[in-house]
C-alpha cells in the first residue's frame, strides 16, 4: 500500500501540515494507514516531502516512508518510492488527504482489480458537476483510455469538460509495469508535472488493460485542502460514528449536539445524553448514563457507571459509579466501584475506594482513600507546599466532618472521624477523632452592646453637626 502524503496544505493556511490536522480525533493521515491495516495490506509505505520529521514522528510502528525530494506531481511521488515497491506484483496507491476510504472500499477495489486482469485499475465516480476533478476518457473497448487534467484553461477540451465520470485519485496497478511506465512520464500539461494518471496510455500502448472501479459511495473521493473542507468531512465522518454506535445498541438521543471521536468504545445499553463530548481513547461500558453536558478525554467508565454533567480526563471510573453534576475528575484518578464524585467536586491524581463517597463541594487531590468512607462537604487536601506535593491517606470507613482540611503529608486510620471545621495537620490513629480547632466561646449580650455603641456613635454624629450650624 502506497499513501501520497508529500504536499505542502498551503491552503490550510497552518503551521500545522495539513495531514496532522485532526479528524474526528485522528490525524488526516492516520485514516488512509488504518484502513489499509484493517484491509490486510502487507506493508503500508508512506511518500512525505523533505521537511517532514512531524509527521513521520506521528506514524504508528511498521510504516515505511519514501522521501519526494522535489514537488514535481503524483507521478514523481510514486516514482520516489520505487526502491520501496520494487518486487511486490501489485501495488495500491491512495491519497494521504482522503480519510473517509474504509477497509471494505480498499478490499472492494483489490477484488475488482484481480477479477478484472488489468495491469491498473482506476476508481472513479460520476456527478452532475465535475467541477475541477480530472475526467475519466474512455475507449471504444469500454476501458479507461486517459485521464484528462480540468485545473487550468486549455488542460481539456469542450467535449472532455462534458464528461461527468471523474478520478477519485485511487489506483491499483501491476508495479513492474507501473514502475517502467513512470519512468516515461513527461510534465506535458499547464502545471508543469508528473500526473501519476499519464500512466495509463502508455500501459494501453503495451497492450494492456485499464478498469474503472465506479466507486458506489458519495465520500470516497472526497479529500481534504481546505478548513472548510476538513469540517464537511468532519460532519460526514462524525454521522457515520453515531450510527456505528447506534446500531452497535447505544442510545444517542439528540445526535446533533453529540460528538463521539473515532477511537471511541461504547457498550450496549449505555445512553448517551445531548451535548456531550467523548474524545480520545473513551472506553464506556454498557449501561451506562453520560451527559448530558458531559465530556470525556481518555477515559475508562465501567458498567452501570452515570456521569452527569460533568468533565473528565485522564481518569477510570468503574462500576457502578456516579459522577456529577458539575464534576472535574482529573488525570490520574481511580473512582473503585460504587464510589461518587458529587456536585461541584474536583478530584485529581487520587484513588477514591469502592463505595466511598465525595458528595460535595471537595478538593481531593494526591490522596488515597479506602473503601466505604464518606467526605464531608467542604472538605480539602492540602497537597502542595509551594515546593513539592505530597499525599494525604484516609482510610477505610472514615467519617469526615464537614470543612475539614488535611495539610498533608498525613494519615488517617480505619473507622476514625474528623471535627467539623478542622485542619487536619498530624496523623490520626484508627478509630480516634481529630478534632483540631479553637474551643468554641460564646459571649452573653453581645448583639446588645453591638447596637449600644452603634445609637451612641449616631447620638455623638448628630450632636457635632448641631455645632457646626452654631458657628
Amino acid at each position: 500500500m502506497l499513501i501520497l502524503a508529500a504536499g505542502h496544505g498551503t491552503r490550510m493556511r497552518s503551521s500545522l501540515p495539513k495531514v496532522l490536522h485532526p479528524l474526528c480525533g485522528r490525524p488526516l493521515l492516520l485514516w488512509p494507514i488504518e484502513a489499509a491495516r484493517e484491509a490486510g495490506a502487507e506493508r503500508i509505505v508512506v511518500v512525505l516531502g523533505p521537511d517532514s520529521d512531524e509527521i513521520q514522528r506521528a506514524l504508528p510502528p511498521g510504516v515505511d516512508v519514501a522521501i519526494q525530494a522535489q514537488a514535481d506531481g503524483t507521478a514523481g511521488a510514486v516514482r520516489a518510492a520505487g526502491d520501496q515497491i520494487a518486487g511486490s506484483k501489485h501495488v495500491m496507491v491512495l491519497s494521504g488527504d482522503h480519510p473517509l476510504i474504509d477497509a471494505a472500499f480498499l478490499e472492494e477495489l483489490a477484488k475488482h482489480h484481480l477479477d478484472s486482469g488489468a495491469a491498473a485499475t482506476v476508481t472513479t465516480r460520476e456527478l452532475d458537476d465535475p467541477g475541477q476533478y480530472g475526467r475519466i476518457i474512455r475507449g471504444a473497448d469500454g476501458g479507461v483510455e486517459r485521464i484528462v487534467e480540468t485545473k487550468a484553461p486549455g488542460d481539456a477540451t469542450s467535449e472532455e469538460l462534458a464528461v461527468k465520470e471523474i478520478n477519485l485519485g485511487t489506483y491499483v496497478f501491476e508495479t513492474e509495469l507501473l514502475l517502467e511506465s513512470l519512468e516515461k512520464v513527461r510534465p506535458d500539461n499547464s502545471q508543469g508535472e508528473l500526473y501519476l494518471g499519464d500512466v495509463l496510455p502508455l500501459m494501453r500502448a503495451a497492450g494492456r488493460g485499464v478498469s474503472a472501479h465506479l466507486a458506489a459511495s458519495d465520500f470516497a473521493g472526497l479529500g481534504i485542502n481546505t478548513r472548510a473542507d476538513l469540517a464537511e468531512v468532519s460532519a460526514i465522518a462524525r454521522r457515520d460514528i453515531l450510527q456505528r454506535h447506534m446500531l452497535a445498541g447505544v442510545t444517542v438521543t439528540d445526535p446533533a449536539s453529540t460528538f463521539i471521536e473515532v477511537d471511541v468504545r461504547i457498550g450496549a445499553d449505555t445512553i448517551v445524553e445531548p451535548y456531550t463530548i467523548l474524545r480520545g481513547r473513551v472506553e464506556i461500558g454498557s449501561g451506562c448514563r453520560v451527559g448530558p453536558m458531559t465530556t470525556l478525554i481518555d477515559c475508562f467508565v465501567g458498567t452501570a457507571a452515570s456521569v452527569v454533567h460533568s468533565y473528565l480526563e485522564g481518569c477510570e471510573v468503574l462500576e457502578r459509579c456516579t459522577v456529577g453534576p458539575f464534576a472535574y475528575i482529573r488525570p490520574g484518578t481511580m473512582l473503585r466501584d460504587g464510589a461518587k464524585a458529587g456536585s461541584f467536586v474536583e478530584i485529581k491524581n487520587s484513588d477514591i475506594g469502592e463505595g466511598t463517597k465525595v458528595p460535595h463541594l471537595s478538593y481531593i487531590g494526591d490522596a488515597d482513600v479506602g473503601a466505604g468512607s464518606n467526605i464531608g462537604a467542604g472538605n480539602l487536601t492540602a497537597n502542595y507546599d509551594g515546593k513539592d506535593k505530597h499525599r494525604t491517606v484516609i482510610g477505610s470507613d472514615v467519617r469526615t466532618g464537614v470543612d475539614t482540611a488535611f495539610v498533608a503529608p498525613v494519615t488517617v486510620g480505619d473507622n476514625a472521624y474528623t471535627a467539623a471545621g478542622s485542619v487536619i495537620t498530624e496523623d490520626v490513629p484508627e478509630g480516634a477523632l481529630g478534632v483540631a480547632r479553637s474551643r468554641q466561646t460564646n459571649i452573653e449580650g453581645y448583639a446588645e452592646a453591638v447596637l449600644e455603641e452603634s445609637e451612641n456613635e449616631q447620638s455623638g454624629a448628630m450632636s457635632e453637626k448641631g455645632d457646626e450650624r452654631d458657628e
